[in-house]
């Protein structure tokens, strides 16, 4: 595929990725600025452990545009799915445990966006400026001591 678009030869080994790796999926009720910082912190350590492990550059260029695009490709078909009037399920077919845990995600996302009215409420968030701060932290967390405060 990739040779098809007309890479050079040299790249295409940066280019491809050959799948059926373990894989780490996060799933959340919801998405606050604290569990944003929590998922950043962990897979920053994370990714950083595994390189110094493997005696990898964790940070190489090349692995990082292929992470880009292939989370591109995933954010497309999550909201062709979402948005999707039939509510078809996803299929990629070299991808089947990122169809699952996507119908997964979209079937639970579009159960708890109902809000009690019988209307639906925006399922990509429903936290905004004025209300972000209801989010944060929230009531049982493992920060300790300061209510999880900074400061």
């Amino acid at each position: 595929e990739v040779r098809a678009e007309g890479c050079a030869e040299e790249l295409i080994l940066h280019k491809v990725f050959d799948g059926n790796r373990p894989s780490s999926s996060l799933l959340f009720p919801q998405l606050s600025a604290y569990v944003t910082g929590q998922i950043l912190a962990l897979y920053e350590h994370r990714t950083a452990v595994q390189g110094f492990i493997w005696d990898l550059n964790s940070f190489d260029q090349w692995g990082v545009e292929l992470g880009k695009k292939l989370a591109i490709d995933v954010k497309d078909h999550l909201t062709k799915a979402r948005y999707d009037p039939k509510q078809q399920p996803v299929d990629i077919p070299d991808a089947p445990a990122t169809s699952r845990i996507l119908n997964y995600y979209v079937k639970n996302g579009r159960e708890s966006t109902e809000n009690g009215t019988g209307m639906s409420v925006n399922p990509l968030t429903s936290v905004t400026r004025k209300t972000h701060r209801e989010h944060f932290p929230p009531p049982i967390h493992d920060l300790g001591g300061n209510v999880g405060k900074l400061s």
